[in-house]
């Protein structure tokens, strides 16, 4: 069952408690101006009830910005409401203005219940009126999701894992490790929500949290700072490629349709990495590299009178006279 929780415990809490006061203190003076309207998705576990607090500490003098809470309502738990209600009353000790979003969490997507419930969640936060929208990611949850992806034979955009920022999002506190925040909790003795869905390792990523990642751990001690400092790296590598994928568009724009002949002068490698950086502005989402690599196979290889697809989502990829255009998949079927 679900529950508030405290760490009663404050020995030796403050010897790094402050790694994560300074990670949010960092990204505040790197990204916030004074005034600006600063949201923070409050889900009520350990994670997010830690970063508000740090937020509400920090939010003093000439550098003052606006804070408020998100709470998305999933309507998954039956302990829903119970975690509503909780957030809500640690805002109004904090004075902190609060709003819950309900989301209707699509149960039967192939994206699992988990990933439904996440791309929810996000399209919630993309509606959130603020400057900033800042989540609770720690360094456990970025080893854990570049684990995941690779283990799905994600490229490197999916081994970068999570940004620090992406556009309005800011995540600041990706150097902090899980033993950090619960140090953090331990010195201020505060209470949070316990998920029960978090103990359940039919989910993937439970899995990865509760059993690869801690076994992992035994046998290797950082396995997570370097899963997190290897995340880094391959987010480096993929700004890299975006910016090759510029060069190969060697001034033409960054959209579709796509000239056939762009995509033929290049080495294969360059031309899948154009593939890519095209559909990934459009929000389209790759499922597999392999997926990736027939696609482009079928765009080149195809004899001249065929019109090859492939269906990314809810996006068609197509080849009509020598272009590769990318429509929703309803315009193509109205073209039929």
């Amino acid at each position: 069952m679900a529950s508030s929780k405290k760490l009663l415990s404050i020995e030796s809490a403050g010897l790094s408690a402050n790694a994560l006061v300074k990670a949010v203190a960092s990204s505040l003076a790197r990204h916030v101006l004074p005034r600006q309207r600063v949201a923070v998705g409050l889900s009520g576990g350990m994670d997010s009830v830690s970063l508000l607090h740090a937020l509400y500490a920090l939010n003093t003098g000439r550098e003052a910005f606006n804070l408020s809470a998100i709470h998305v309502h999933h309507g998954i738990s039956p302990h829903a409401d119970q975690w509503d209600v909780f957030c809500r009353e640690y805002c109004e000790r904090l004075r902190v203005p609060y709003v819950k979003v309900h989301v209707t969490v699509e149960r039967l997507s192939k994206d699992g219940l988990e990933g439904a419930a996440r791309r929810a969640r996000h399209a919630a936060f993309a509606d959130v009126d603020a400057d900033w929208l800042m989540l609770a990611h720690q360094r456990d949850d970025q080893a854990e999701t570049i684990l995941f992806n690779l283990l799905r034979g994600s490229g490197v955009a999916g081994a970068a894992a999570m940004r620090e920022r992406s556009g309005k999002l800011l995540r600041p506190m990706l150097s902090v490790g899980r033993d950090e925040v619960e140090r953090y909790v331990r010195l201020h003795q505060l209470e949070w929500c316990e998920d029960e869905s978090n103990t359940d390792t039919r989910y993937s990523r439970n899995l990865l949290r509760r059993d690869i990642i801690p076994a992992l751990t035994q046998r290797f001690p950082a396995t997570t700072k370097n899963l997190a400092a290897a995340a880094a790296r391959f987010a480096e590598a993929h700004e890299l490629l975006n910016e090759l994928a510029l060069v190969d568009l060697d001034g033409a724009a960054a959209r579709f349709p796509l000239d056939l002949k762009q995509l033929n002068a290049l080495a294969e490698p360059r031309a899948r990495n154009l593939l890519r950086y095209l559909l990934t502005i459009n929000q389209v989402q790759i499922p597999s590299e392999a997926r990736l690599r027939e696609a482009l196979r079928q765009m080149l290889d195809a004899e001249a009178d065929r019109h090859p697809s492939l269906v990314f989502g809810q996006h068609r990829l197509l080849r009509r006279r020598g272009w590769v255009y990318l429509e929703p998949v309803e315009a193509c079927a109205d073209k039929r």
